[in-house]
């Protein structure tokens, strides 16, 4: 095996297992043809007159979860809405972030657990979110491009 200048060996035979296996590596990162999808999503909320946001995006989402249900090869996809204490509409996924369109339409990007405060409600055996209250100082504004 070659040496580079400074005595250290390629990077690819660095690996403390090497065995002559040709399996290609795999990447441990997921990712879901939600994705460019949502992206999509929010580009058309941004270009949509403030007013008609949460109707559209609400849309749009559910346009998404019904591909990717039909899709069962992906990793599942859901979006569920909330309403805030001030009013905002609150999409949450599974992936820990949500979407945040405010009263006056502004979109944001929060950390589903971070940036709200949040109150719980015990059902049963179950424990449900009561409310949200969005902490905008916290979050990041989307804006068009």
């Amino acid at each position: 095996m070659a040496e580079l200048a400074s005595g250290a060996l390629p990077f690819e035979a660095c690996s403390v297992n090497q065995t002559n296996n040709s399996e290609a590596l795999v990447s441990g990162i997921l990712t879901s043809a939600a994705d460019p999808m949502l992206g999509d999503a929010i580009a058309q909320t941004l270009r949509a007159p403030a007013p008609d946001r949460v109707e559209l995006f609400t849309r749009l989402v559910r346009e998404i979860e019904s591909f990717m249900a039909a899709h069962p090869e992906e990793r599942p996809w859901t979006c569920k809405m909330y309403r805030a204490t001030d009013g905002a509409a609150v999409f949450r996924g599974g992936v820990g972030h949500s979407l945040v369109i405010d009263g006056t339409g502004r979109l944001w990007r929060a950390r589903s657990h971070e940036d709200f405060e949040t109150t719980y409600a015990f059902i049963g055996r179950t424990c449900e979110i009561d409310t949200l209250t969005p902490i905008y100082s916290q979050m990041r504004e989307y804006c068009p491009r």
